[in-house]
Order: structure tokens, then C-alpha cells, then sequence
């Protein structure tokens, strides 16, 4: 990245990146009005081209952490996209589309303990190429997406789903299979 890219990067955004950690955003890619906050070691935030993101709270809090958002994907306002703890990442795939208020998070945030021993680990997210997440979605820890698919809005999933299927609800739960979707409006 360039001295003017990072001079723009902090221009336009609140940025927090702690020593050890690392931001890697592509030149080719809009990244405004957003909060990004990187602190433990060795964290890593990678953004690749052509991405757009407006209002987004992006966290890393940990050691060894990962948020990877690959080409083309458009995340709206207000989204939180989370990775904490110890290793996890938040694996977010090329030409996907999130709409606001979206909230993604590899840990619960505490722990809860049963007898001593903590029984809510973080665990890494992935999400696949193509996915749509509509207005106010949640996507809790160890949930991995299928290329192509949706999750419809308010929704919030606790359950991986596979490659081309919608979920809605809350549990979401998956309603139809073999779909396919695009951005463009038929009239």
C-alpha cells in the first residue's frame, strides 16, 4: 500500500492497528466510514480488489487471527465482522453480497464455564463465493456458507448450509435447495 492509500485509508476511516498486526487492503477497493480495530499479535485483515465496504465495524482481538474478504464483495452499513480469541478466521468469499446490518463473529465474546472448564471456544467461519446476506443477518461461530446461497433477513444462522440453499428464520433453517440468485431486478 502505498504512503497516499494509507494517508486516504485513515482519512476516510477510524483505523486502530495495534504493533504485530498486519491491514492489507487493495488499492482497487473502497473501504469509507468504517471502524477497524486490530489488537493482540499477529492478526491479519485482508481485503482484495474491487470490494466495497461503507460503515463497516471490523474486530480482531486476539493472537493469529484472520479476516480475509475476497474480490468483489459488497458489504453493507452498520455490518460487524468479528475475529477473536486464539487462531480463528472469518473466511469471507469472492463477488458475495451483504446487505446492513449484518453481524459475523467467530466467539460468543465470554466465557461460560460448566464446572470450571469454559465450553464456548471460538471456532472459524467460512463463508462462500457468491453468498447474499439480507438486512439485520447473524452468523454465529463455527458456521460455514456454501457457494451461492442466501440467508434471508432477520435471520440468524446457527447451522452451516450447503452450496445454493436458503435459509431463513431464527434458527435459520434451510427452506429451499438448487437456487440460484443475482443482483439485478427483473421487470
Amino acid at each position: 500500500m502505498t504512503l497516499l492509500q494509507q494517508l486516504k485509508l485513515k482519512l476516510f476511516n477510524t483505523l486502530r492497528v495495534r504493533n504485530n498486526n498486519s491491514l492489507d487492503i487493495h488499492p482497487h477497493s473502497k473501504v469509507k466510514s468504517c471502524r477497524i480495530s486490530i489488537k493482540g499479535n499477529n492478526n491479519r485483515l485482508e481485503i482484495a480488489q474491487g470490494c466495497n465496504l461503507r460503515g463497516v465495524h471490523i474486530e480482531i482481538n486476539g493472537e493469529d487471527c484472520l479476516i480475509k474478504i475476497e474480490r468483489d464483495t459488497i458489504i453493507g452499513e452498520d455490518s460487524y465482522l468479528s475475529s477473536r480469541e486464539r487462531g480463528t478466521q472469518l473466511i469471507i468469499g469472492a463477488d458475495c453480497m451483504f446487505s446492513r446490518n449484518v453481524k459475523i463473529m467467530t466467539s460468543d465474546g465470554h466465557d461460560i464455564l460448566r464446572e470450571k472448564q469454559r465450553i464456548n471456544p471460538a471456532q472459524s467461519i467460512q463463508i462462500g463465493n457468491h453468498v447474499w446476506l439480507a438486512d439485520n443477518v447473524t452468523i454465529l461461530k463455527g458456521v460455514n456458507i456454501g457457494d451461492g446461497s442466501v440467508v434471508g433477513i432477520n435471520s440468524t444462522l446457527t447451522k452451516s448450509i450447503e452450496e445454493q440453499q436458503i435459509a431463513v428464520g431464527s434458527p435459520a433453517k434451510v427452506v429451499a435447495s438448487d437456487i440460484s440468485w443475482r443482483d439485478e431486478l427483473t421487470f
